[in-house]
């Protein structure tokens, strides 16, 4: 599964604050932007909310549970008109997390990551203004507010950027290879979009009836990049009427890319090197399936040496063929 190229640009802005990141840094005045590629969504029109500094606030600062943002934990902390940092595990969502902060009055949310979802930064359809970061942004973002006794922040979201240069990444939660019950087989075969993916969605995630329904959301996971290369193989088949599943197999793994957009070979979310048990024969490119130039079809009686060899009985085999 993987990241695409495509990225909502957002700065977050933090006065009189050092920050120090591997991507972007721009010194202004007396204020240190942190630049990041990273993705938000908003059901409000996002003109409406302001790029002018406000406070910023950890209500986890204490050790205590409003780190998490969990429902009640801001009742006895004053979060009205803040931008209020917010671990983003803990028993409630992080939607759920953005709702609490809105009833609290909080103005924005910034959701830090954990250090195991390694440079994956998520969307969702947030209730307020929000930004996810990093865990090493997230340590900046706390050496900046232990370094000022009156931290500020604000968002400024800066529109869609296309041919980010990692892109793809492997994300961290894809399933690696290989398989325990069949290691001479490649698994994964291929990877595909999964993370961010703008999708239909029914309701408001607010649930508010006074809010006009919103009609997409942002997801990740298998859910996403299994539809992904469903909807390649349909087309490969109306494309290739003669072909049968294994030669429409075939022609996406033979074709799919071994590097991202900047040439490189393509990495996890870490930036560290993947092999055939993380991406298997890469990712799909629905353009060059569509004419490999060659196809290697299998038929089903092939799969039986397949079969024998895993160790089955010849009466566990016939049961997989129905026939003997």
């Amino acid at each position: 599964m993987s990241r695409l190229h495509a990225r909502l640009e957002e700065n977050l802005k933090l006065k009189y604050g050092l920050m120090i990141c591997r991507l972007w840094v721009l010194i202004k005045v007396a204020e240190w932007f942190l630049f990041k590629k990273m993705e938000y969504s908003f059901f409000n029109s996002l003109t409406n909310f302001s790029s002018t500094l406000l406070p910023l606030i950890y209500a986890g600062a204490n050790s205590n549970d409003s780190a998490f943002i969990d429902p009640g934990s801001l009742k006895d902390v004053d979060v009205k008109g803040k931008v209020v940092l917010c671990e983003s595990r803990g028993f409630s969502g992080v939607v759920e997390k953005g709702q609490e902060v809105k009833n609290a009055g909080g103005a924005a949310m910034i959701l830090m990551n954990p250090e195991s979802f390694g440079n994956i930064t998520a969307a969702y359809l947030h209730v307020l203004p929000a930004s996810d970061v990093t865990y090493a942004d997230d340590l900046n973002i706390k050496t900046y507010i232990n370094s000022t006794s009156s931290p500020m922040a604000t968002i400024l979201f800066e529109g869609t950027v296309f041919g980010v240069p990692y892109a793809p990444q492997l994300a961290y939660f894809s399933s690696r290879g290989p398989t325990l019950a069949s290691p001479g087989i490649l698994k994964p075969d291929i990877i595909g979009p999964g993370v961010d993916i703008l999708a239909a969605w029914p309701y408001a995630v607010d649930n508010n009836r006074n809010t006009k329904p919103t009609t997409f959301n942002m997801i990740s996971g298998t859910s996403m990049a299994t539809p992904h290369l469903t909807g390649i193989a349909a087309l490969l088949k109306s494309s290739h009427p003669d072909w049968s599943p294994a030669a429409i197999k075939s022609a996406m793994m033979t074709t799919a890319n071994l590097t991202n957009l900047g040439g490189t070979p393509i990495t996890d979310d870490i930036f560290d090197p993947v092999n055939v048990f993380s991406i298997g024969s890469g990712q799909v490119n629905p353009a060059k399936a569509d004419d490999p130039g060659l196809v290697y079809d299998i038929q089903p009686d092939d799969y039986i040496p397949y079969l024998c060899g895993l160790g089955y009985n010849a009466g566990t085999v016939q049961a997989y063929l129905k026939h003997s």
